[in-house]
C-alpha cells in the first residue's frame, strides 16, 4: 500500500509536469507561428505594392525608396533585397536566391534560402512581377519575449527550431540535480508553408521534482494504518481466545461439579439409606411398646421423613448435575484442527513458559468421531498439566512433543509427551482416581474428569508405560479415539 500510494503521487506528479509542459509548448508553437505568417503577409504586401527599380545588378533596395524602413517597423527584419526584372541577387547569394526565387514561382508562396540556424539567420525569398523580394530574418529577434510563456533563464524546457538537421536554440532550458531523468517531448512544424520549421520542445523532470515530502507522509500514514490494524487484530485474537478459555473453564468446572456431586451423592446415598432402614426397624419396635411412648413414635416418624427427604434431594442434585450423553452428540472432526485450535489458545501460556510444541501428523490422517467442547477439554487438560510438570525442570530442557498417528484401522491416537521430572511409580496407578494429586494445591478432578469425558464418548485415556533411561524423562499420555464412519 505504501509503494502503491507513493507511485500514484509520483505518477500524479508527472501528470501535472507533463499538462504543463504540453501546455507551455503549444503557446510557443503559436507565438512562433504568428511571426513567421507575419513574414509571410510582409512578401505578399512587398510583391503588390513595391515598384520595381530600374533594371540593373541585384542589389540593397535605396535609402530614397521606403524598403530601408522595414527593419525599423519589423526588428527581425536585418534587410530587404530587390530583383528587378533585368537584374540578378548579389553574387555571394546568387545561387541559393535564385533556386528560392525558383521554388517561390513554382508554388506561389515565399521560400527559405541561405538557411543557416546555428546563427539564428535565412532569407525569405518570394518571386513577383516585375520584382521579386528577399529578407533577411533575424529568428533572436523573432521570439516575443513579452508574450513568452516561460522564463528563459530558470526554465527547464529546452525550446528549439530545426529544420534539415540543423537548430536554433530558443531557451536552453535549465537541468536541475538527479540522477533520475524522465523526459517530455514536443515537435510540430510552423504554420507557414514557407519556413517549415518544427518546433521542438524537450523537457526533463530530475527526482528532486517528484513530491517527497507527500510520499514520505503517505508511507508513514500508511505504516500507522498497518500498526493500528494489526493492534486490532492481536487485540481481536486475545479477546477471542480469552473467550475460547473462558468457555473451556466453565464447561471444565461444571463438569468438575457433576463429577464431585456424582461423588458425593455416591457416598451419602448409602448412610442415608441405613439411617432410613435403621428408623423403619426402630419405628416397628416402638409400635410394640406400650402406649406411654408415643413421643418416641412420633420422633421416630419425622426421622424417617426427614431420611427420605435427604434421599430425594441427593438424588435430584445427582440428576441435574449429570453429565448428557456425549456418544450421541460426536461427530466427525479433524484430530490435527482441534490440536491447533487448543495449541493457539494456550499460546500465551506456551510462550511465558518458553517452549515450542512439537507437533508430528502422520499422513492421510482420518477423522475422528468426538463431541468438539469434550475433545478440547481433554486436550487442553493434557497440555496444562504438562506445561505445569515442565515448571519444574530449567527452560532449556523444555521440551513438549504432541504426535497424531493411526493405532489401529479404527482408531487414531494423540500422544502428549512432555519431559518434566515424570510421575512417581507408586502414583501412576492411582492417577485417575478422584482427588488423587501429585500437586500441591490440586483437587485430582482433572485427569478423572478427562477419563470420564473420553469414556462418554467412546474414547480411551491411558498413561503410556514409562520408558527406562534419560530420554524416557516424563510423561506421556494417549488420547485413542474413533474413526469417524
Amino acid at each position: 500500500m505504501a509503494c502503491a500510494g507513493a507511485g500514484a503521487l509520483a505518477a500524479n506528479r508527472l501528470q501535472q509536469l507533463q499538462a504543463a509542459f504540453e501546455t507551455d509548448a503549444r503557446i510557443v508553437h503559436r507565438l512562433l507561428s504568428q511571426r513567421v505568417v507575419q513574414h509571410d503577409a510582409i512578401m505578399a504586401t512587398l510583391t503588390l505594392l513595391q515598384p520595381a527599380a530600374a533594371p540593373g545588378e541585384g542589389r540593397a533596395a535605396s535609402a530614397e525608396a521606403p524598403l530601408p524602413r522595414l527593419p525599423s517597423v519589423y526588428p527581425q527584419i536585418l534587410s530587404v533585397l530587390q530583383r528587378p526584372a533585368q537584374g540578378s541577387w548579389p553574387a555571394t547569394l546568387q545561387a541559393e536566391l535564385s533556386a528560392a526565387e525558383a521554388t517561390s514561382r513554382r508554388t506561389g508562396h515565399a521560400a527559405l534560402a541561405a538557411l543557416d540556424l546555428t546563427a539564428g539567420r535565412y532569407h525569405l525569398v518570394m518571386a513577383g512581377v516585375p520584382a521579386s523580394y528577399a529578407l533577411h530574418i533575424d529568428l533572436r529577434t523573432t521570439i516575443p519575449a513579452d508574450e513568452w510563456p516561460m522564463d528563459m533563464a530558470t526554465s527547464p524546457v529546452q525550446v528549439t527550431l530545426e529544420q534539415g538537421g540543423q537548430a536554433f536554440v530558443v531557451q536552453p532550458g535549465r537541468t536541475g540535480p538527479g540522477a533520475w531523468r524522465r523526459s517530455f517531448d514536443f515537435h510540430k512544424l510552423l504554420a507557414s508553408p514557407s519556413q517549415p520549421l518544427t518546433v521542438v520542445a524537450r523537457r526533463s523532470v530530475g527526482l528532486h521534482e517528484l513530491p517527497w515530502w507527500g510520499m514520505l507522509g503517505w508511507c508513514v500514514l500508511t505504516a500507522l494504518l498497518w500498526g493500528a490494524g494489526h493492534a486490532l487484530r492481536r487485540q481481536r485474537v486475545a479477546r477471542q481466545r480469552a473467550e475460547e478459555l473462558l468457555r473451556l473453564g466453565q464447561v471444565a468446572r461444571l463438569n468438575t461439579l457433576g463429577e464431585l456431586a456424582a461423588g458425593m451423592a455416591h457416598e451419602l446415598n448409602q448412610p442415608l439409606t441405613a439411617l432410613l432402614s435403621s428408623t423403619q426397624a426402630a419405628q416397628r419396635l416402638l409400635a410394640d411398646d406400650p402406649p406411654d411412648l408415643p413421643t418416641a413414635q412420633t420422633a421416630m416418624a419425622r426421622a424417617v421423613e426427614q431420611a427420605r427427604r435427604a434421599s430425594s434431594v441427593v438424588g435430584r442434585l445427582r440428576r441435574l448435575v449429570e453429565r448428557p450423553d456425549l456418544a450421541g452428540q460426536a461427530q466427525p472432526l479433524a484430530l490435527p484442527t482441534a490440536v491447533q485450535d487448543v495449541l493457539h489458545l494456550l499460546e500465551p501460556e506456551l510462550a511465558q513458559r518458553g517452549v515450542a510444541p512439537e507437533v508430528t501428523t502422520a499422513a492421510d490422517l482420518p477423522s475422528v468421531l468426538a463431541e468438539p467442547v469434550a475433545l478440547q477439554q481433554i486436550v487442553h487438560n493434557l497440555l496444562m498439566n504438562a506445561l505445569q510438570a515442565l515448571e519444574q525442570v530449567p527452560p532449556a530442557e523444555r521440551r513438549l512433543h504432541l504426535t497424531l498417528q493411526q493405532a489401529d484401522a479404527g482408531h487414531v491416537a494423540l500422544s502428549v509427551r512432555d519431559h518434566g521430572p515424570g510421575i512417581p511409580p507408586e502414583a501412576r496407578q492411582h492417577l485417575f482416581e478422584p482427588f488423587f494429586t501429585t500437586r500441591s494445591g490440586g483437587l485430582g478432578l482433572g485427569l478423572t474428569l478427562c477419563e470420564s469425558l473420553a469414556q462418554a464418548m467412546g474414547a480411551r485415556l491411558a498413561l503410556a508405560p514409562e520408558v527406562p533411561g534419560a530420554e524416557g524423562r516424563g510423561a506421556e499420555f494417549v488420547l485413542t479415539l474413533p474413526t469417524a464412519p
